[in-house]
C-alpha cells in the first residue's frame, strides 16, 4: 500500500507546485503531524472539499482527499466553525483525513486541464495560450491552450459539441453567431480565464472557451472573438479525471474514488 506522500508525489510530478500562480495555495491544506508517511487507505477525488465530502471519505475508508480548488485560499486567522472552510478543516483533522489541492499548478501543467479539454475537442497544433516557461521533457508550462480543429465547424454545432464535452446544461455566448459562421481555431482556459480573451483574439482564435465571464468582457471583445462561458465547475470537472488517471496508472490496485457527494453548486432552472 503506498503512503499518502507517495500518492501526492504522483500528482506533484505531473503538476509541480512551483508552477502555481503567485496568488494561489496549491499543496497541503490539512494534515496531521507525520501523517504523510502513513499508508494511504484510499483517496477521494473532488473539485471542492466540504464537511459532507469529509464524511464520505471517512465512510469509504479513505484518509486522503485530493481537490482541485484549495480549501484554504484566503488568509485564515481563526478556526471557529463559522463557515464551510472552517467546518471542513476542523472535520478533516478530527477524522484524520488529509486534504491536498492542486489548483493553478494543474492548470499550468503540460497535459493539465485546458490540454485535457483540447484533446477531447480534437484540437491539433496545440500550444500554451499564456506561456510561462518550457519544461525539458514535458513541454510548455502556462495557462490555457490554443489549437485548430481538423476542419471548420459551424458555430452552432461547435457550441453543442463543447457543451457535450463539458457536460454543461447551458452555454453563455457572446451573441448569436451568424448562420454561416464557422469555428476553426479554438482557445481554451478552464475556470475563470476571461482575462485571456484578448490574448486569444490576438492569436487568431475564432472562439474562447472559459468561465466566469463578466458582462463587460462579453461586450468589449464581441467584435474580435466569440466567447463561450460554460461555467466554472463544468470546465474544471475534468481535474478529477486527470487525478484518477495519474494515480491509477502508477498504483492500479489502489482504492481510488470519485466523490458521489459532490454536485455542481449551481443549479440551472
Amino acid at each position: 500500500m503506498p503512503t499518502i506522500a507517495q500518492i501526492i508525489e504522483t500528482i506533484e510530478d505531473f503538476a509541480r507546485p512551483s508552477w502555481q500562480e503567485s496568488y494561489d495555495n496549491t499543496g497541503w491544506q490539512t494534515m496531521l503531524p507525520g501523517q504523510s508517511q502513513d499508508p494511504c487507505t484510499g483517496a477521494l477525488l473532488c473539485i471542492d472539499a466540504t464537511p459532507e465530502i469529509i464524511d464520505e471519505a471517512k465512510n469509504k475508508g479513505c484518509n486522503l482527499i485530493i481537490t482541485h480548488h484549495p480549501l484554504l485560499f484566503k488568509a485564515t486567522k481563526r478556526l471557529t466553525g463559522t463557515d464551510r472552510v472552517d467546518l471542513t478543516a476542523i472535520a478533516s483533522l478530527r477524522a484524520g483525513v488529509a486534504v491536498y489541492s492542486s489548483h493553478t499548478a494543474l492548470d499550468s501543467a503540460p497535459g493539465g486541464i485546458s490540454w485535457h479539454l483540447a484533446e477531447k475537442l480534437g484540437l491539433a497544433n496545440a500550444h500554451t495560450l499564456d506561456h510561462s516557461c518550457d519544461e525539458p521533457g514535458r513541454g510548455e508550462v502556462g495557462l490555457g491552450v490554443i489549437g485548430d480543429l481538423p476542419y471548420p465547424v459551424p458555430a452552432i454545432e461547435f457550441i453543442g459539441k463543447v457543451k457535450q464535452v463539458c457536460d454543461a446544461q447551458i452555454a453563455r455566448c457572446s451573441g448569436i453567431p451568424a448562420q454561416d459562421k464557422t469555428i476553426k481555431r479554438v482557445a481554451i482556459c478552464g475556470g475563470a480565464g476571461a482575462e485571456y480573451i484578448p490574448i486569444a483574439a490576438d492569436a487568431g482564435a475564432d472562439v474562447m472557451i472559459t468561465a466566469d465571464v463578466k458582462h463587460n468582457q462579453f461586450l468589449d471583445h464581441a467584435h474580435a472573438i466569440m466567447t463561450i462561458d460554460l461555467g466554472h465547475y463544468e470546465t474544471e470537472y475534468c481535474a478529477k479525471e486527470i487525478f484518477y488517471n495519474l494515480i491509477h496508472k502508477k498504483f492500479p490496485n489502489f482504492a481510488l474514488y470519485y466523490s458521489e457527494t459532490e454536485k455542481n453548486p449551481i443549479t440551472y432552472l
